[in-house]
């Protein structure tokens, strides 16, 4: 059975973005980087141009098309503001939270030395730019809004309370602790990650823009080389954006960030400082690309790299699919469309083939046994990291009702789901009580 005959008897469960929103940045995009083409903008600044290439038309068609400002899950009523003395108390609470939130990932900023250095100083830079306009613009956004909330008392707000002097809901006060955590773990991811993805906006789309493709036309390993840096780019920049717009009136809020230890282990050793990829983690010692160990054969070569293409353009559209609401550790609203139709986890599916192909570690320049098996191993226990993440993930993402019943539609009916399914059944390793009354079959 097909999965699309399938779905007419098993529909799939709505997604939280449809598929235009990520069309239109796609299109905003490449419109910006064929016109940074043209005019030879390469620079840092017509990178962040283009971030805002890629989330303006997403905006757009999110409010216009899709509506996203009117769903219940927002928590606003457009149409009965509350009186500004009525919410005038809350809004300065809130303020008071918010800039405190910021204050201490400011100083967060000023300790970490790594934020000062190498392609972080960018990231600096824009924070500093932007850190006046954003205290500014918050004054009148968060009174605005306020009076519009259903309930305008939110994490800021408690966080706000507490830092305020006043007591605990278990004292006989008003904030509650667990409110705060959760804005604090939102804020949290917001500030790590925004800084990371602004220090790599300019280095892929800098490439792109600078490309010769006289240079490459003709030569499939540097037009594999070119499409997959193209496809990080698209991946940069919408996973940017969606950091940047964490709005409620998008509906791209976070509505919570993973709360469990393991969860923020698995993803932050992914990535600097804390990355263990570059050091007890590194699978690299001795080898060389794909490209050089197939050299010579260039029909395999080109086959080869366009599978790597393949499988990073599968990670990008893995990201595009998210429109506004890409993010790390968090949860901002179930996708179900796309490449989440085959997988729950395509990112990472494709991420990881692409290392074990692009890098193929049994193999190296050193002509060391020792050195083939630690690689091996190594990029082994690198996607058991990324296996431990999807994990983590879904433990999180198991406390929303919407991703439970998107999970056991996928087992019902997704390819790959279907297949692991099966696999464990066959061999055993599904435990009886969660084994299924009839034999699950792999997908047609």
């Amino acid at each position: 059975m097909s999965a699309r005959k399938s779905e007419v008897h098993d529909p799939r469960p709505p997604s939280a973005v449809s598929a235009g929103v990520g069309v239109a940045g796609l299109f905003g995009l490449v419109s910006w980087i064929l016109i940074a083409r043209q005019y030879g903008m390469d620079g840092p600044y017509s990178a962040l141009v283009a971030c805002a290439a890629c989330g303006v038309p997403m905006v757009i068609w999110s409010l216009l098309y899709d509506k996203v400002h009117l769903r219940a899950s927002t928590g606003i009523d457009w149409k009965n503001p509350k009186p500004l003395k009525q919410t005038f108390d809350i809004s300065v609470a809130k303020l008071a939270g918010l800039w405190g939130t910021w204050a201490i990932i400011a100083l967060v900023y000023c300790v970490g030395r790594w934020y000062w250095t190498g392609q972080y100083q960018f990231s600096m830079d824009m924070m500093e730019a932007a850190a006046p306009f954003l205290l500014g613009l918050s004054i009148p956004y968060v009174m605005w809004m306020d009076r519009r909330f259903v309930e305008p008392r939110d994490g800021a707000w408690h966080f706000g309370q507490f830092l305020m002097g006043a007591g605990s809901k278990e004292r006989g006060g008003e904030y509650d602790r667990e409110q705060i955590y959760h804005h604090l773990r939102a804020w949290a991811v917001k500030g790590f990650f925004l800084a990371f993805m602004i220090s790599i906006v300019p280095g892929g789309f800098g490439d792109i823009v600078r490309l010769d493709l006289a240079q490459v036309m003709g030569n499939p390993v540097a037009i594999a080389h070119w499409l997959i840096i193209a496809m990080f780019v698209v991946d940069v920049q919408f996973a940017t954006v969606g950091y940047l717009l964490t709005m409620k009136p998008l509906d791209a809020h976070i509505r919570t960030a993973n709360p469990y230890l393991a969860g923020w282990v698995a993803a932050l050793i992914c990535y600097p400082p804390f990355i263990l990829m570059d050091g007890p983690l590194n699978y690299h010692v001795n080898t060389a690309d794909w490209a050089f160990w197939l050299e010579g054969h260039d029909i395999l070569l080109a086959i080869w790299g366009g599978i790597l293409v393949i499988l990073t353009a599968i990670y990008a559209w893995a990201t595009v699919a998210f429109g506004l609401r890409f993010s790390n550790l968090t949860h901002r609203g179930i996708l179900t469309n796309g490449p989440y139709r085959f997988t729950k986890h395509p990112a990472y599916v494709a991420k990881n083939l692409y290392w074990w192909l692009a890098t193929m570690p049994f193999l190296v320049t050193s002509s060391s046994f020792t050195d083939m098996v630690r690689n091996t191993v190594i990029i082994a226990a690198v996607s058991g990291v990324y296996y431990w993440r999807a994990k983590t993930e879904e433990k999180h993402l198991l406390n929303d009702p919407a991703y439970k019943e998107y999970a056991e539609w996928m087992d019902r009916n997704a390819p790959i789901p279907r297949a692991i399914n099966w696999l464990k059944v066959k061999i055993g390793w599904w435990p009886p009580a969660e084994k299924p009354d009839q034999e699950i079959q792999p997908a047609e």
